[in-house]
């Protein structure tokens, strides 16, 4: 007896078809292959034909592992991959002994599912490879509650064939990764994953054109809650989350032309030019602050490094091998959602996270780490945001983002209760707990109280959250103790060689940096110091991001890039620094002398100049302007010489390719940017890691507002205990003076360790 399933019987698929794509599902027995592979042929079968095949239904006995891997290989495997029908004989389990004989026909979509289904010997016939994982006592338990008793007895010789079997696979070899505890929502976070393969591009359109398909849901609610409390809040269990934090944004004022009566450094991390007053300059940057986890549906965690992109969405894992920007380009860049009229901020959900500057591989650089380099931060880590919080200094009020679609509603007894509802209540509840009515006054006082003696909203009492004082006070938390990886004389002898190099015409300016990093005392709390460090060192493009065993705290006066949803591209290079007095005529004197420093100016204008170049690749000719030329800025701890360039991106062309062209940014490298990082590699000496990339978001409408991750702490935790580290440098030419320059590396790094109670090692 022949049993069939398809379509015409013995033949093979019809001329002109194309070959069926592939899916092999594989993992050890119990960890929920069988229905995973049914869910996602369901899920599959709403827009394609799909055929799903069970290894277990030709493994020859209980001992018969690798000899049923054979078969599969040879009599399904094969034909199927030539669009041939596959014949084969299942085997007779009541009998012990071959059964009948059997017809799987190919469809758009073969699925093979069992252990052994991406074999060695199978794996390159197949178009994608997921592997399921699971616990050994999770396995056992759920194998033998599916097949009964009759499995107990062979459980412990079957699971030695599969460890012969599949020890030696690498879960590097699979292009899906379904590792844990199982729930209902995992097929459709594989079918998501899915999606963004190369191999099935062109085959799941309609799968990705659902997901085009959102909507932006836009949420103000009157309030002006403490910010510090509310990202705790909604925020602190995330094993993953963002906060784009525009720290100043009440006490940072721009000194450049035109802004002796604007207001202070508005606009922040989304900003949009408006009517209101906070950004019709282009020094403006503090205007909105942005939260974010990976939670929820269309929730996602993606990090680079080793060549290899992983996308992580609940217990599923996609791997793209490739080049990071490649991969960014598929995932970004098209304006996917459009914003209400009256929300002005430039995030519409997306991507946030940060760029490291060893990306700088892809974009003319060299690989100063090496691939995949053991115990440092991935070279890129992203969440994407189905829902987050953006708060609106200008107007004193918080916006809710989230997504509509077909989501899914988290009680199926009732499908008014949305997945986006259940988070949209809990956050209004956390701010209406953490607001308390009360407006932030415009301005803080020197000590951080409000005039009426209570603390302001958007900072944390002293003492009320987990016992965090105010910046100065003592800690519980050791302050940490740095040492420099260049001593003073080290680093000077770096600077006459780039000196040297300037002479002889392979630069006309080299940004050498260095980096402090220490042994903190065990369980360091990397939200506490984030919090000391934005009290005691406001910027405009602060930020805080957790991703598991890293968090980086940030600082940052510097964009590096902004790309607005109708494509206009601003950068932002700092260039000239000089630390802040506590006396106002020496303050003001030291603001002066960065003002009319021919030195100061000629840095920053040649990072202009180079600037210019990296926007011009992507623009429309003649859109290419300098807004504003060596303005200075003050800041809590510095005062920064700034400019600002700006240009409409070309169009037709690539928002990715234009980020690419453009990083990393040219105030860390110097000029020309290419033979430049070459020197700079060999000076340094060693990787800079976060340091000196990018840390901002990729948003659905195209925009993109990037900062340079400069004033910035990364704490590590790796098996040898936490690591925390601080890159500073400074930019070296013909004229530089080495102890001038060694005072500036201090300057710079002043803020960030007073804010945590420290000081720069001798």
């Amino acid at each position: 007896m022949i049993s069939t399933a398809g379509s015409q019987h013995g033949q093979p698929m019809r001329s002109g078809s194309p070959l069926p794509v592939i899916i092999g599902i594989d993992g050890r027995s119990g960890a929920g292959k069988t229905t995973l592979a049914l869910e996602l042929a369901a899920l599959l079968r709403e827009h394609h034909k799909v055929t799903v095949f069970h290894l277990e239904d030709i493994y020859p006995g209980w001992n018969g592992l690798a000899a049923g891997v054979e078969r599969y290989v040879s009599t399904v495997l094969t034909p199927l991959r030539n669009g041939l029908p596959a014949q084969w004989i299942s085997w007779d389990w009541d009998n012990h002994y071959d059964g009948a004989l059997h017809v799987t026909e190919p469809a758009e979509i073969v699925i093979m599912e069992g252990v052994g289904a991406a074999h060695s010997s199978a794996a390159p016939l197949l178009d994608v490879v997921i592997r399921v994982e699971a616990p050994a006592d999770h396995r056992k338990a759920r194998a033998i509650a599916r097949d009964g008793e009759t499995f107990a007895p062979f459980w412990d010789a079957w699971s030695v064939q599969e460890d012969e079997l599949l020890g030696t696979i690498e879960d590097e070899a699979a292009d899906l990764l379904v590792q844990g505890r199982t729930d209902d929502s995992t097929p459709g976070q594989v079918l998501l994953a899915l999606t963004s393969l190369p191999p099935l591009d062109a085959l799941l359109a309609p799968e990705r054109a659902r997901r085009r398909g959102l909507a932006l849901q836009v949420h103000r609610v009157e309030a002006y809650p403490d910010q510090e409390r509310l990202f705790g809040s909604l925020y602190g269990g995330s094993a993953h989350s963002v906060w784009l934090d525009s720290s100043n944004a009440t006490a940072v004022r721009a000194t450049g032309p035109g802004d002796a009566d604007g207001p202070d450094n508005a606009g922040g991390p989304g900003d949009t030019d408006d009517a209101d007053g906070w950004s019709d300059d282009p020094g403006t940057r503090s205007r909105f602050s942005i939260m974010a986890d990976d939670g929820g549906a269309y929730g996602q965690y993606a990090r680079h490094g080793g060549g290899v992109t992983r996308i992580s969405s609940g217990a599923v894992t996609a791997r793209t091998p490739g080049p990071f920007f490649r991969w960014l380009d598929t995932v970004w860049g098209r304006r996917a959602v459009r914003a209400p009229d009256d929300y002005v901020c430039g995030f519409t959900l997306g991507w946030l996270g940060y760029l490291g500057y060893e990306l700088k591989r892809e974009t003319g650089g060299a690989d100063a780490a090496g691939p995949g380099t053991a115990g440092r931060p991935d070279d890129a880590a992203l969440i994407f945001a189905g829902r987050a919080v953006v708060i609106d200094h200008a107007q004193r009020c918080v916006y809710l983002l989230t997504l509509a679609g077909e989501s899914d509603a988290v009680d199926p007894a009732d499908q008014a209760t949305s997945e986006a509802d259940v988070w949209l209540a809990a956050a209004r509840a956390a701010i209406a707990v953490h607001s308390g009515g009360r407006q932030a006054p415009d301005r803080l006082p020197a000590d951080g109280q409000d005039p009426d003696g209570q603390t302001p909203q958007g900072q944390a009492a002293p003492g009320q959250v987990d016992d965090q004082p105010a910046p100065g006070q003592a800690v519980d938390q050791p302050a940490p103790v740095f040492t420099c990886r260049d001593t003073e004389i080290q680093y000077k002898a770096k600077i006459a060689r780039a000196q040297a190099e300037i002479a002889d015409g392979n630069s006309y300016e080299i940004c050498l940096t260095t980096a402090l990093t220490a042994r903190p005392a065990a369980g360091m709390d990397p939200w506490r110091t984030y919090r000391q460090l934005r009290r005691g060192n406001p910027a405009p493009f602060a930020s805080y991001l957790h991703f598991d065993n890293v968090s980086i705290a940030g600082t940052s006066p510097e964009r590096f890039l902004r790309i607005t949803a109708d494509g206009t591209m601003r950068a932002e290079p700092i260039k000239g620094t000089r630390r802040r007095d506590a006396d106002p005529a020496r303050d003001a004197a030291l603001k002066a002398a960065l003002e009319n420093s021919a030195k100061d100016r000629a840095e920053n204008i040649m990072i202009v100049d180079l600037l210019r170049n990296d926007l011009a690749h992507f623009a429309v000719p003649d859109s290419l302007a300098v807004r504003r030329l060596c303005a200075v800025e003050s800041y809590a701890t510095v005062h920064q010489m700034v400019s600002t360039i700006e240009a409409q991106l070309r169009p037709g062309a690539t928002r990715t390719e234009a980020v690419a062209a453009a990083f990393p940014a040219g105030s860390m490298t110097g000029a020309p940017k290419i033979s430049t990082m070459a020197i700079l590699d060999e000076l340094e000496g060693a990787p800079r890691g976060v340091y000196s990339g990018a840390v901002g978001y990729f948003s659905l409408n195209g925009a993109a507002d990037l900062a340079v991750t400069i004033r910035t702490l990364v704490l590590e935790t790796t098996d040898d205990g936490d690591r925390l580290s601080l890159g500073v440098g400074g930019a070296i030419t013909a004229d530089s003076a080495p102890h001038e320059e060694w005072l500036e590396v201090q300057a710079k790094a002043y803020g960030v360790l007073k804010a945590i109670g420290t000081v720069f090692p001798n």
